[in-house]
C-alpha cells in the first residue's frame, strides 16, 4: 500500500461511513487511486460461466451502486467487477445513518435498502461506457434487485435483466440482501424457482446469451441450502455466490454490533466458507461459485477456492485495507498456487472442501 492511499485512508476513517464511501468512488473517477490494470498470470486466469478472467478476484455488489467507475474499477487490480444492485425504478433507500464501521471487528453493517438510480439510469451509463473510448478490462455484472415497494419482486429481477442484459457480461439475482422487508423470503426452493424461472425467460429475449447468478445468505441450515443446491442445478443457472451479509451478531466487540442490517467482513468469514463448502459439496462441477465473505488476505481468498470457489469477491475488507488490497490478493493466491503446485487456480477449487464440512 502507498503512503498515498494509507493518508487517505486514515482521513476517510475519520468521516461519516457513507460521505467515505462517496468520496473514495469520485477520487477514484478523478484517478486519485492505483490503478494497475487487472493482474494476471498463466496460474490465475480463470473461467466461471463461460466468463475468462485475468484472477479469480473480483469486486462485489455494493462499492460502485449505480456504474459510476466502470472503466476506473476494471483497472484496479480486479478479475471482474458487479455493479449494483439495480432496481426498475430509482429509490432511496432506507433512512440515515445506515452504514456503519465495526473496526474492532474489521466489520461493517449496512441497512442501505437497495438505495440506487433505477434500472433506466444505471442502463444509460453502462451504454455510453462501452460507446466511449474507455477501455474496459474487465468482465462487468450487475446486480439485480426489486423494488421495496414492488406489487411482483420476483418479475423485478426479470425487468431488470431485460432492460440491462445487453450490456453486462453476467447478472446476478439478489434474493439475500436482509435490508428489504421479505426478500429473503424468495430463496425458498418454490418462490425461487418460480423467480429463476421467469429470470432465465428474460435472458432469452436478450442479444446475447448472459450467464446467470444467484447470490445466497449465509443464514441458511444444511437443508435450506440443499434445497437451493438442488433448484440451482434444476434452473440451468450458471453459478451461485456464496454468501451475502449475515444477521448474526455473535463474538462482535464494536459499539454499533446492536445496529439493524447485513453484517460483513471478517466476522463472516467462518460462516460463509462453509455454507459454500455444502454447496460445493452438492453440486459439485455442475454450478461453480463464488466465494464471499469475510475476506481480507490472499490466504483467506485461496481458503474459499480450496473450499470449493472457482472464484472470489471483496468490498468490506477495502474500508480497511485500501483499494490496493484486490491486486495484492490476486499475486498472493498466484503465490501460494505456485507453492501448492497447482498450475492454475481451477486445480486447487475444492480441494480442502472437507475441512468445512
Amino acid at each position: 500500500m502507498s503512503l498515498t492511499e494509507k493518508i487517505g485512508l486514515v482521513v476517510l476513517r475519520k468521516l461519516d461511513p457513507e460521505r467515505a464511501h462517496t468520496l473514495a468512488l469520485a477520487a477514484l473517477r478523478a484517478g486519485f487511486a492505483p490503478l494497475p490494470g487487472p493482474v494476471t498470470s498463466h496460474r490465475l486466469k480463470t473461467t466461471i460461466a463461460g466468463l475468462t478472467l485475468p484472477n479469480p478476484v473480483g469486486l462485489a455488489a455494493g462499492f460502485d451502486k449505480n456504474a459510476e467507475a466502470i472503466p476506473q474499477l476494471s483497472r484496479a487490480g480486479f478479475g471482474f467487477i458487479e455493479l449494483g444492485a439495480a432496481t426498475p425504478r430509482a429509490q432511496s433507500g432506507n433512512a440515515k445513518p445506515r452504514l456503519f464501521r465495526l473496526t474492532e471487528d474489521r466489520a461493517v453493517i449496512n441497512r442501505f435498502g437497495f438505495n440506487n438510480d433505477g434500472m433506466e439510469v444505471i442502463a444509460d451509463r453502462l451504454g455510453r461506457c462501452r460507446q466511449s473510448n474507455h477501455k474496459i478490462e474487465t468482465p462487468v455484472g450487475l446486480n439485480l434487485g426489486a423494488n421495496k415497494d414492488s406489487d411482483d419482486r420476483a418479475a423485478d429481477f426479470a425487468r431488470v435483466l431485460a432492460h440491462c442484459g445487453n450490456l453486462i457480461d453476467f447478472a446476478t439475482v439478489n434474493v439475500s440482501s436482509p435490508n428489504t422487508e421479505k426478500l429473503r423470503d424468495l430463496q425458498g426452493p418454490e418462490a425461487l424457482e418460480a423467480l429463476l424461472s421467469g429470470v432465465m425467460d428474460a435472458r432469452k429475449g436478450l442479444e446475447k446469451s448472459v450467464p446467470v447468478f444467484l447470490k445466497i445468505a449465509p443464514d441458511l441450515d444444511s437443508s435450506e441450502v440443499d434445497e437451493i443446491a438442488e433448484v440451482a442445478r434444476k434452473s440451468g443457472i450458471d453459478a451461485v455466490i456464496a454468501t451475502n451479509t449475515t444477521l448474526s451478531r455473535d463474538g462482535l466487540k464494536s459499539a454499533h454490533k446492536r445496529e439493524m442490517g447485513g453484517l460483513s467482513g471478517k466476522p463472516l468469514f467462518e460462516k460463509s466458507t462453509r455454507v459454500l463448502a455444502r454447496l460445493s459439496r452438492n453440486l459439485g462441477k455442475d454450478v461453480p461459485l463464488v466465494g464471499v465473505g469475510g475476506i481480507e488476505s490472499a490466504l483467506d481468498a485461496y481458503t474459499k477456492i480450496r473450499a470449493g470457489a472457482s472464484a472470489v469477491q471483496l468490498y468490506s475488507a477495502m474500508v480497511y485495507h485500501g483499494l490496493s488490497l484486490a491486486p495484492r490478493i490476486a499475486k498472493g493466491i498466484d503465490d501460494l498456487l505456485k507453492a501448492d503446485g497447482f498450475e492454475t487456480v481451477a486445480e486447487a477449487v475444492g480441494t480442502q472442501r472437507g475441512d468445512w464440512l
